[in-house]
């Protein structure tokens, strides 16, 4: 992967880590997170007790798996360095590895449900990308 490929991977990676909804406790985001829930099968594989990705995953919209602090891709590796709570809305700044590269990424993140998270672009409002959490394989 090339610089600008790998941060972009390493920032979808980062949506949804460490996202609060403005209550005392912090929203569960251990598991399995894609774009579209309905290739989440199409995404995500079980290779014995661990969770992975199918060979073909990049061509389904990709995807990332959370595990406590760490963040999975299937090219990337990321874990969260510091993190800035306001209501719905995190700040992230998260350290992420691939095989060519170490890089930090910053992220700003908005809850919207249990199980659906939007990565938001300060400076422009109307964009942002969402994520929805698997079911267990």
């Amino acid at each position: 992967m090339n610089g600008p490929k790998t941060i972009a991977f390493c920032a979808a990676l980062l949506v949804p880590l460490a996202v609060m909804a403005g209550r005392a406790h912090a929203v569960e985001l251990n598991g399995a997170w894609v774009g579209d829930p309905d290739n989440c099968a199409k995404v995500f594989v079980r290779k014995g007790p661990q969770l992975g990705f199918t060979d073909m995953s990049d061509v389904y919209g990709g995807g990332f798996i959370v595990d406590g602090d760490q963040i999975i891709g299937k090219f990337a590796r990321c874990r969260i360095k510091a993190r800035k709570d306001s209501g719905p809305n995190v700040n992230l700044v998260a350290s992420c590895a691939t095989d060519m590269m170490l890089s930090n990424v910053q992220f700003s993140l908005k809850e919207l449900d249990a199980n659906s998270v939007a990565r938001l672009f300060p400076g422009m409002e109307d964009m942002e990308i969402r994520y929805h959490r698997c079911p267990a394989p």
